[in-house]
């Protein structure tokens, strides 16, 4: 895909803009679509979202918009930055103007990290249903926002199942300091991008008890464990969950103050509600809109998930923290490995 290809970021929040605005300082024609009127005239004026990324600007060039027609007109890539609860939604309203042209399926790029609810669909499948005669990608991995707005440097994996459109993809995203690797294995990056935010949601819960490093490193390497077993078992590559989309994101996701879970684990972990947390936080957090999907993946395929069941009480259980990592402790003793995944 030429570096002058024109494409809609829809979603305006923090990881929206930063993908904006280097497409934009690539050479590309770039739309940027927000549902508030009044969010498309403040980013519009100031050329920044000043609420969830201050100090990042939009080129001048990058068209900011709450009109979707003008926002996806005449657009050769589409990629997708809204909340998992929303993705269905905005693809309905997308679907008048993405249509397959001589070249081929315009590619829709999912960068949400989720389930959906009702359908236990990942993005992609969403994107298949929803836009037939779109291409189907996702771009995933250890990205905050934050720091991709600031050039800092970050690898990112785009899965899609035709090599060549990974390849497409990753040629339309690719600069210095922004290093993207290509994958087929569309449903390994996808569960391990959704699953990740509930096991950092844990992990910041043991934050906010006070537990030290050693919990944080047993939370994430069961926590690896679990991604692996539930994501090969629907299809996935043992391989990914040990890549950029498995164990880097979870790494990145578990550690960072940049991340939104781990911040909302944070606060329960020191006595908030769910709902209190995620007010606190004033972001969408996509682990608690994925924790009672994942855990119906896991009894759909019948795969153990101690942490993910543990977080689901604790969220909309009431479960106290402390009973919930006992719980943990406690369980009949185990193998480490459990033997082969499959």
């Amino acid at each position: 895909m030429e570096q002058k290809a024109k494409v809609a970021v829809i979603g305006a929040g923090s990881f929206g803009i930063a993908l904006a605005r280097l497409l934009a300082n690539k050479g590309c024609d770039v739309s940027v679509y927000t549902r508030s009127k009044e969010n498309a005239k403040e980013i519009s004026a100031s050329r920044q979202n000043v609420d969830k990324l201050p100090g990042v600007m939009l080129p001048d060039s990058v068209l900011v918009t709450s009109d979707m027609e003008e926002a996806c007109r005449e657009k050769e890539a589409f990629v997708v930055v809204v909340p998992s609860v929303g993705f269905r939604k905005t693809l309905e309203r997308m679907k008048p103007y993405v249509k397959k042209h001589e070249e081929g399926f315009p590619p829709v790029i999912s960068c949400t990290k989720g389930i959906e609810q009702d359908t236990l669909f990942l993005m992609t499948d969403v994107i298949k249903q929803v836009l037939p005669d779109a291409a189907a990608v996702v771009l995933s991995g250890p990205t905050h926002a934050e720091e991709v707005g600031r050039d800092l440097p970050t690898a990112i994996v785009a899965g899609a199942e035709n090599e060549e459109i990974a390849k497409a993809v990753q040629d339309l995203f690719m600069t210095p300091t922004f290093r993207v690797y290509t994958s087929t294995d569309v449903t390994g990056i996808e569960t391990g991008g959704a699953l990740k935010n509930v096991i950092a949601l844990a992990a910041g819960i043991a934050d906010g008890m006070g537990y030290g490093d050693n919990a944080k490193a047993a939370m994430i390497t069961r926590g690896v464990y679990e991604m692996t077993r539930l994501g090969t078992e629907m299809g996935g590559y043992e391989s990914t969950f040990s890549g950029l989309s498995g164990i880097g994101d979870l790494i990145v996701t578990c550690a960072s103050m940049h991340s939104r879970n781990r911040r909302a684990g944070i606060l329960i972990g020191k006595g908030m509600s769910c709902e209190e947390a995620c007010k606190e936080v004033k972001m969408v957090v996509e682990g608690v809109n994925s924790a009672r999907a994942a855990h119906a993946l896991s009894v759909k395929y019948g795969v153990e998930m101690p942490i993910v069941s543990a977080v689901n009480r604790v969220l909309f259980e009431g479960l106290d923290p402390r009973v919930a990592v006992e719980a943990l402790m406690l369980r009949d003793r185990k193998s480490e490995s459990g033997g082969r995944v499959h």
